[in-house]
């Protein structure tokens, strides 16, 4: 019976499934975004977003990447900040990761030096400061390795789930169905209105083939091009009429928008991450205040210590007698330990080995031949008294 209401309270199991279809985010997902949920606004939240798109399609062109590993640094950058927020992230550094993940997907990798350097170039050109190479200082060294960690982040809260399947050579195979192949404007308008949409959010919305779609329909409004109706031409690739309508309505919304303040976007940032800081040292100190009682307010504690204390005293004072005998016990044995290695020295002493008894003899002969040669006068004296 434990083990079947542990199963039915706990969570179900999110399981990551790898697959070659786009990731579709549902829409509660993107409406409550991370960075909503910390205070940001939708229009600062979307500004966002657009530039640093531009920065990664900016920094592509300067680093010579094809128009596929731009666009997949894009769809990677939107996925990104639907898991994780703009005020706990830079954009800056997340751009850079994304354009270096998106150069080793698509089999044209750039080094993490090159990135820096390129994204360097552009934040002075549109500071309209004078153009100066970046020093190999420790600031330099600081950021390529928070851009290596952003790389890691990304790949980790994506759940290494980084495919991305591109509509551009779906727009070549639907204008050669429809007979429109040898019309390069046409092609070239729609591959537009296609690198356009990347800034938008209709790649986390809709599958690649609606999107081709909704840019053939659009650059045929734009040039006055008649598609077919009857059967309508969207129905060949299992697209509808509603689908396609939004995505071309998310997509001229880009054009309504007034230019993004870079300097702005960058203040705003920093009073919604000075808000987070302090509210969560706020909740640190609220944790630490409910943690440690104060010392005034707790008699019942202080009571307890006293009569700790006079416990401890009084099994001290129990204790010191036994604690006086093992002390006169342990005296006792130290002396007559003293008192054995006395004995055993003198013991070694006494049965000390004797010298080998060709040594005695050596001795005994050496000393014979002192007292002849010392004493001559009294043999000679000796004789004469015999005489």
């Amino acid at each position: 019976n434990s083990s079947s209401v542990a199963k039915s309270s706990s969570k179900p199991y999110g399981k990551i499934e790898l697959s070659l279809n786009n990731v579709l985010l549902p829409e509660d997902k993107l409406m409550n975004t991370p960075s909503r949920l910390d205070g940001m606004e939708p229009d600062t939240e979307t500004d966002l977003r657009v530039l640093g798109c531009e920065l990664i399609q900016t920094a592509g062109i300067l680093l010579k990447l094809p128009q596929v590993a731009m666009a997949t640094g894009q769809v990677l950058f939107q996925r990104f900040y639907y898991s994780k927020s703009f005020v706990r992230h830079s954009m800056d550094t997340t751009a850079m990761a994304c354009v270096c993940l998106a150069s080793k997907i698509e089999e044209a990798p750039r080094r993490i030096r090159d990135v820096v350097n390129v994204f360097h170039h552009i934040r002075q050109v549109n500071a309209q400061k004078p153009i100066t190479p970046m020093v190999l200082d420790q600031h330099y060294i600081a950021l390529k390795t928070q851009v290596i960690k952003a790389e890691r982040r990304v790949l980790k809260e994506l759940g290494f789930c980084v495919h991305v399947k591109h509509p551009h050579k779906l727009i070549v195979m639907y204008l050669q169905v429809l007979g429109f192949e040898k019309n390069k404007s046409f092609m070239q308008l729609s591959w537009n209105y296609m690198n356009d949409a990347l800034r938008s959010d209709v790649f986390m919305r809709y599958d690649p083939e609606t999107v081709a779609c909704a840019c053939i329909y659009l650059s045929a409004r734009c040039m006055g091009i008649c598609l077919p109706k009857n059967p309508s031409w969207y129905g060949l690739f299992q697209v509808t009429e509603t689908q396609i309508l939004d995505v071309c309505r998310r997509i001229l919304l880009l054009y309504k928008r007034t230019k993004v303040n870079a300097d702005e976007l960058e203040k705003k940032v920093e009073e919604l991450k000075k808000q987070y800081q302090e509210s969560k040292l706020k909740s640190r100190g609220r944790v630490s205040g409910t943690n440690t009682p104060n010392s005034s307010n707790s008699p019942s504690r202080n009571n307890h210590s006293e009569k700790n204390r006079s416990e401890s005293r009084s099994r001290s004072n129990s204790r010191s007698p036994s604690r006086k005998r093992s002390k006169a016990h342990s005296r006792g044995r130290s002396r007559s330990a003293e008192r054995r290695n006395k004995k055993h020295r003198r013991r070694s002493y006494s049965q000390s080995p004797s010298p080998p008894r060709h040594t005695r003899k050596h001795s005994r002969e050496r000393s014979k031949y002192r007292s002849r040669s010392r004493s001559p006068g009294t043999r000679s004296g000796l004789a004469l008294a015999v005489a």
